[in-house]
């Protein structure tokens, strides 16, 4: 849902991150000092699609999430327009792992972002690339917490 702008609207209820969700995820992202962003988390059994690996759709929604709150880190909402994933080894179930962001280039409204998927000891388990197009700025004042709008 939008806005008359075309603004997306947070209601807190995102699958990944709202922490009004019952069933999602509710990852919590930081800001490095780089300007890219960081979320920790382990995923549970009702996230997998193999036995004991997430499914491909979640592991796609960790990096897609990942590139919002990185637009987010600069200020922006918007949408994903387009991602281009590569998945290098199983992202486990009950193990940590560790989901990053960071935005490559801007033009205009146009944002080039990658994000990856590691374990605790470093290795790339997944990545991704893609362009987000920035349909607002943020309100002056919210930061990255606030973006679920909860």
């Amino acid at each position: 849902m939008s806005d008359r702008a075309g603004a997306p609207i947070d209601d807190g209820h995102c699958f990944a991150c709202g922490k009004n969700s019952t069933i999602g995820i509710k990852m919590r992202f930081d800001e490095l000092p780089d300007g890219s962003v960081e979320s920790r988390l382990t995923l549970a059994q009702p996230y997998q699609g193999w036995r004991g690996i997430a499914h491909g759709g979640i592991v796609a929604m960790l990096l897609d999430e990942a590139m919002a709150y990185a637009a987010g880190a600069r200020g922006y909402k918007g949408m994903t327009a387009d991602l281009k994933l590569r998945f290098r080894k199983p992202v486990p179930i009950g193990e940590p792992i560790v989901v990053r962001g960071a935005v490559r280039w801007q033009r205009r409204n146009v944002l080039n972002i990658q994000a990856q998927i590691e374990n605790e000891s470093g290795t790339e388990l997944a990545g991704g690339e893609g362009s987000f197009i920035a349909k607002a700025q943020l309100e002056p004042g919210r930061r990255l917490g606030d973006l679920d709008g909860g």
